[in-house]
């Protein structure tokens, strides 16, 4: 009982370190238009600037 306690207590705890992942500016090879999104929109894209915290790739950290 002591233990199962103590795992549960540890996992909730752990939420606590949670962040949301960061933002990078993506420039794409065709066009050279520019995108912010937390993953590579695909292999036609090249990663410009980051890491930023907010999806307007405004706030750098």
């Amino acid at each position: 009982m002591r233990l199962a306690l103590l795992t549960a207590l540890l996992t909730l705890s752990c939420q606590g370190f949670a962040a949301p992942a960061p933002f990078f500016l993506w420039q794409s090879k065709l066009d050279g238009a520019l995108s912010c999104a937390q993953t590579s929109p695909g292999d036609g894209w090249l990663r410009r600037g980051g890491p930023f915290r907010d999806a307007g790739c405004r706030a750098a950290y």
